[in-house]
């Protein structure tokens, strides 16, 4: 859910070649050379082709027998003496060998972010024509599996995973691999509970899917019908937005997780909030997953069934599909007798892991939880796949109707971008499913991603081949890559080498970023200062959408608390701060700018926090003590106003506001900003500021007219 997993597509690693071991001349390496890269536990066959230029150069292009992926441009490819380097650009990556004294063999490395071994051998004549031809069809099977999951984890750093696979209506594998608590060495079993993220929003559909079948709601009428509260930043999308729109990522509100991410804001508290968050696309325009969206749905799912999500999702669908097992709450799993813990580790694949707590803000029943609040294990999950693959029947007996089944898995709205592997074909997303081809079958998946854990759910339904994988690492591949090897087994295919071509981007984009680090590109300023004294910038900011913002002073930098979550932060340049890098953290990096006003105080801060849409602006909130009746009483009375017989008179209105009042003029609310300083409300530009003797007594005011300052001498009373 967290910034929850979307299928993640990684640059194709297929090319690769070498070169010699003695003085060749260009033409002896000019043929077709078979060759064989072991790619993360899985072989990949090639055949490359070299031919002589016109001008003598050489040209190559390489064949994926196993992908079928022909004619692959080589950008370059030199020989000198006997060493043979050709590289591939749209991979970033190289390859050097020795061609041997007989040309018959070229035995190197392929570099692409780590090293692989990669050896070619001349290939017999006629035998690179049939070698696609020569390939043996395989026979649909899971041998090699274990092997291949073992590997991977290793590869990944994956503590636990769980993995369940059905054929037809049978539940072929079900089983667990690695330790569900790494520090006690305790092994994952079918019954170890995960958290399942975002695989919680086809529960959610599903919910309102059955509602929809006794005639509770209509997926193409307005929220307001059944939620006549709902209210976004913009009257069209209040007015418009239908029920089928919350659930298709289509509602033209970016994500805006760090609303909820950061609080314990509750169902309701959310819902209200959303009249502030920023659309940055109109309604149906763009595929943008956003959480919140189906938040509301799940809570309108409750409502309908006269209780809440929760109760309505175990009613319609744990029960009835016996899934015991299965819970809303993180106390709940952590008091059962098989759970995993949560582990995180660093981008880069050296990268420690570390267990992390169960999250502070929501232990139990969150407020967003119809997004992604719910835990299972493989055990239950399988009987949830296979009544999808069935069309909402389970033993028989049809929960969800075969139409809103049908529904859920037919594309609702396109999702940009073509696919970067031919295996793949166009996405879109159903309801609470995303939908594509692979290989040229159709696929239904959803992936989920949470603190700590990472899982997946996918199926062929014309095949009826399905798979759900459950880890307890955050952020990592594996689910998709592991259903993805299952695939290829049950269809009887070569095996792609998803791990090996994920493994490559990985180090890959590790190593562009830290060239870009090493040779200095940075925007930041260096040598500049904050404007202001540190004590001047601490402070409470408030914004209606996103909640508040604390500052406070810590030894000689600031911790900073967005609601419930509390970071450090470190001066970047000017008056812009940021929190310390930690990979382990998602606030990590975000910027933090403080504003000043026209009296050069600091007014507001603003963040980052969607960056399709402006900053998010968090106003500076007064001092507390101003709003306290014991405080500001003190500042009551007439103060006279040089040149004029009548006094200008402070008095309180209410428990904790104070009014001015000039006879035959309105009276002036005062609002009020900080230390002893009111503006007058509605007139930007003029503050009042009460000052005290020696002995604490007020005495006079500062009034401060758009730059003209005068002083008001405040009439003692006898």
């Amino acid at each position: 859910m967290k910034i929850s997993i979307v299928r993640k597509l990684i640059l194709i690693m297929l090319s690769v070649l070498a070169p010699a071991s003695v003085c060749r001349a260009q033409s002896q390496v000019a043929g077709d050379w078979l060759g064989t890269l072991n790619a993360g536990g899985t072989q990949l066959h090639l055949v490359l082709h070299i031919a002589t230029a016109k001008d003598g150069g050489l040209t190559a292009t390489l064949d994926s027998v196993d992908q079928g992926a022909n004619d692959i441009p080589v950008s370059t490819i030199s020989l000198k003496d006997s060493k043979l380097s050709l590289t591939v650009n749209d991979i970033h990556g190289t390859y050097e060998g020795n061609v041997n004294k007989e040309a018959t063999e070229i035995t190197g490395t392929w570099l692409q972010g780590q090293p692989l071994e990669l050896n070619f051998k001349r290939a017999p004549a006629q035998s690179t024509a049939t070698a696609a031809a020569a390939a043996q069809p395989l026979k649909p099977s899971l041998d090699g599996l274990d092997d291949f999951v073992i590997q991977a984890m290793k590869d990944w750093k994956v503590p636990g995973l769980a993995i369940a696979v059905i054929q037809g209506d049978t539940v072929i594998l079900k089983k667990g691999y690695g330790y569900r608590d790494l520090e006690k060495q305790l092994p994952v079993t079918p019954n170890t509970l995960f958290a399942i993220g975002s695989i919680t929003k086809s529960f959610t559909v599903t919910t309102l899917g059955m509602e929809m079948d006794e005639g509770k709601v209509d997926w193409d009428k307005s929220v307001r019908d059944y939620l006549p509260t709902f209210k976004l930043y913009e009257p069209v999308l209040t007015e418009q937005m239908t029920i089928r729109d919350l659930i298709t990522h289509r509602s033209g509100l970016p994500r805006h997780d760090f609303v909820w991410y950061t609080s314990d804001f509750t169902r309701e508290d959310l819902l209200r909030r959303l009249q502030y968050l920023e659309p940055s696309k109109p309604l149906r325009a763009m595929f943008q997953y956003n959480n919140l969206m189906f938040m509301t749905a799940g809570y309108i799912a409750g409502q309908l069934n006269g209780t809440n999500w929760e109760d309505a999702v175990t009613r319609r669908i744990f029960k009835p599909l016996e899934m015991t097992g299965t819970n809303f709450s993180e106390l709940d799993s952590q008091n059962s007798a098989d759970f995993a813990q949560p582990y995180r580790k660093g981008s880069d694949l050296k990268a420690e892991l570390k267990r992390i707590p169960f999250d502070a803000q929501c232990p139990n029943r969150c407020a967003m939880g119809p997004a992604g609040e719910i835990n299972s294990n493989v055990a239950d999950m399988s009987k949830y796949l296979l009544f999808h693959m069935n069309h909402g029947k389970i033993a028989g007996k049809q929960l969800l109707s075969e139409n809103n089944s049908i529904q859920m898995q037919t594309p609702q709205m396109a999702i940009q971008g073509a696919p970067a592997y031919k295996e793949l074909g166009e996405a879109s997303y159903g309801m609470g499913f995303f939908l594509s081809s692979y290989r040229g079958h159709k696929e239904v998946e959803h992936g989920g991603n949470i603190d700590g854990f990472s899982a997946e759910l996918a199926f062929l339904p014309s095949d009826k081949i399905g798979v759900v994988i459950l880890t307890n690492l955050d952020g990592n591949p594996l689910p998709s890559i592991v259903a993805e090897n299952v695939f290829d087994r049950l269809l009887g295919l070569d095996q792609v080498p998803w791990n090996q071509r994920t493994l490559a981007a990985e180090a890959g984009g590790k190593k562009s970023e830290q060239e870009a680090k090493d040779k200095g590109y940075t925007p930041r300023k260096l040598g500049t200062h904050p404007s202001h004294d540190l004590k001047d910038y601490a402070g409470d900011y408030s914004n209606p959408g996103y909640g508040t913002v604390t500052i406070a002073p810590d030894s000689d930098k600031f911790k900073m608390t967005l609601n419930k979550v509390t970071r450090p932060l470190e001066h970047y340049h000017y008056d812009m701060f940021q929190v310390p890098s930690d990979p382990l953290d998602d606030l990590q990096k975000t910027k933090v700018v403080f504003l000043t006003d026209m009296d050069g105080d600091i007014s507001s801060l603003s963040m980052p926090l969607q960056p399709d849409v402006k900053d998010i602006v968090f106003t500076r909130m007064p001092d507390r003590q101003l709003t306290q009746r014991s405080f500001i009483e003190a500042f009551t009375g007439d103060y006279e106003i040089q040149g004029s017989p009548v006094p200008l008179k402070v008095s309180l209105r209410g428990e904790n506001s104070l009014i001015i009042s000039v006879p035959g003029q309105p009276d002036y609310k005062l609002n009020p900003k900080r230390g002893t300083t009111f503006q007058l409300a509605d007139i930007a530009g003029i503050t009042i500021e009460f000052k005290r003797d020696a002995a604490g007594k007020v005495t006079e005011a500062v009034l401060n007219q758009l730059g003209t300052v005068v002083i008001l001498k405040k009439k003692l009373t006898p």
